[in-house]
């Protein structure tokens, strides 16, 4: 058998289920009702039950016991509260008359028990024996009661199919303590999520933490009285960050458009027109290549305070970074692979170039591009004529210094090559006052003291046309409209960058992007 509307062949159990959907549809059972009336969920009920309702001191039945009915009415073990409930069917074992089965609703799993004689003449042989299959999404209805292993039940007094399955899902199974059919392959969890959200809940923990982290993070700024705004996805100039852009074409203007690379200068606008602190949590798109720690599609939180520096700023992350450590484990520690990382304060504060020399053993602070090209060499790190001073000094970094950094830790005072955003040091000659915070080996944030000196960020974004055209692609353009901001004057500012993707792979203890992004680009499924 063939799908209808594809050329793909179907399997066994695939011609099976249509079989079940057109065997439902002959006996006027509607296999995709409109709704069923949910008042109840998984969790909640068994912690309502296992709490005040049944003690297991209790009377027990058995799941074979023939008796069942009687020894129900004698011991009056189960509530007289009917809760009602919806979810996938995950499990069944059928014992002639009676059956057990799984459900699984968005709060978690719990045991069902359907009976015949419960059921509307010929339901319980002819419709969920024969039609009903593993995957489907049922409703049911019924009372709560211990079985003699101790596991809290549903005995079902109303049962619907929701929606029919037509393909199977790949269920887990556990049998003396081993499991059996466990979806662990990567390509088919992260292109197929939504297989891999149903037969591992873990994972759906793992984006129920991401959505509490990024609550956190917006309640934090929020009591601290920033302003939430909205900048544009598509901007004429692309700037804000060190990035090749996705292009697209509006039609009726007639003109390119770029998928924004960054927040930066579209917030320091509103900074410029008056607000005192604004923030965006929002996507942004980098046309770069895919790695564990790098998606083309990804969450930003950009923060701007006025009157501010990046001194102040690196005290306002260690208590936002604690705060969500607090919030979502209870404690300012958390388990990262072996590691333990522990964000009390205060962390480590490391100038750029200091950190360079602890691992390489060279000061290359105002040293030659021949120079810091030499020691890249001798790291065995893969240079092109392309790269300035900066991108260098960049690569050295990112090779011999960002995997040590473990522990929370502030990098700061980089090279003005690197820094065409922020403003100069106010006591060191070539440097910005810029840091990046690392831990688990990786950047998670970067801030600034913004540079609102008009001239000088004209003469940066001149500097970065220069290196674009030597072949740096990733070179800002100049962007004129917000030179003409600037001019207006803007106040001194303290700027932030914060990858949610990344602190959410932290947080959760994930060691691929891919897993803390629901659904991640993939190449084409062949």
């Amino acid at each position: 058998m063939k799908d209808k509307s594809h050329s793909r062949q179907l399997s066994e159990q695939e011609q099976v289920r249509r079989q079940s959907r057109e065997a439902l549809d002959a006996a006027g059972v509607n296999p995709y009702p409109y709704e069923w009336p949910v008042s109840d969920y998984v969790v909640p009920v068994l912690r309502e039950f296992e709490e005040n309702v049944l003690p297991k001191t209790a009377p027990i039945v058995t799941q074979k016991n023939q008796k069942y009915h009687g020894i129900l009415k004698r011991h009056h073990n189960f509530s007289s509260k009917t809760i009602s409930l919806a979810g996938r069917l995950m499990s069944r074992r059928i014992m002639g008359k009676a059956s057990f089965f799984d459900i699984q609703d968005s709060t978690g799993r719990m045991q069902g028990y359907v009976r015949r004689d419960d059921m509307p003449e010929r339901f319980y042989n002819e419709i969920f024996k024969r039609h009903i299959d593993i995957g489907d999404i049922i409703g049911i209805e019924g009372h709560v009661f211990r079985t003699r292993m101790g596991e809290i039940t549903i005995h079902v007094s109303k049962l619907e199919l929701l929606a029919k399955a037509l393909r199977p899902l790949p269920i887990v199974k556990e049998q003396e303590g081993s499991v059996f059919n466990e979806v662990t392959e990567k390509e088919f969890r992260y292109r197929q999520r939504y297989v891999d959200l149903n037969v591992n809940p873990s994972v759906r923990d793992v984006f129920i933490q991401r959505a509490c982290m990024v609550t956190a993070i917006r309640k934090f700024l929020d009591e601290k009285g920033y302003i939430e705004v909205e900048t544009p996805v598509l901007q004429p100039i692309y700037g804000g960050a060190s990035a090749r852009p996705f292009k697209t074409h509006h039609n009726a203007l007639d003109m390119p458009l770029y998928m924004r690379i960054a927040d930066e200068l579209y917030l320091k606008r509103c900074i410029v027109g008056g607000f005192e602190g604004v923030y965006e949590i929002a996507k942004d798109f980098r046309n770069e290549g895919l790695s564990r720690f790098h998606n083309p599609e990804f969450t930003m939180l950009e923060l701007y305070v006025a009157f501010k520096d990046y001194q102040w700023m690196m005290n306002l992350v260690e208590e936002l970074i604690g705060s969500v450590a607090l919030t979502l484990h209870g404690r300012s520690s958390i388990q990262w692979g072996e590691e333990e990382i522990s964000f009390e304060r205060s962390w480590p504060r490391i100038p750029f170039f200091e950190a360079i020399t602890q691992k390489t053993g060279h000061d290359l602070y105002q040293e030659s591009r021949n120079k810091i090209l030499e020691v890249a060499d001798s790291l065995n790190i893969e240079t092109s004529p392309s790269m300035g001073i900066g991108k260098l000094l960049d690569e050295i970094f990112s090779a011999a210094v960002e995997p040590h950094l473990i522990q929370p830790t502030f990098i700061t005072d980089y090279p003005i090559e690197l820094s065409p955003l922020a403003k100069k040091h106010r006591s060191q000659d070539g440097l910005v006052e810029r840091f990046e915070m690392f831990a688990g080996g990786k950047e998670l944030c970067n801030a600034f003291s913004e540079l609102n000196d008009p001239d000088d960020q004209r003469s940066r974004f001149e500097e970065q046309l220069h290196l674009r055209k030597g072949g740096d692609l990733e070179a800002m353009e100049m962007d004129q409209d917000y030179l003409r901001a600037l001019e207006y004057g803007m106040p001194p500012t303290a700027g932030l960058g914060v990858g949610i993707d990344r602190l959410a792979m932290l947080m959760t203890n994930q060691n691929s992007i891919r897993d803390v992004i629901l659904f991640p680009l993939m190449r084409p499924d062949e």
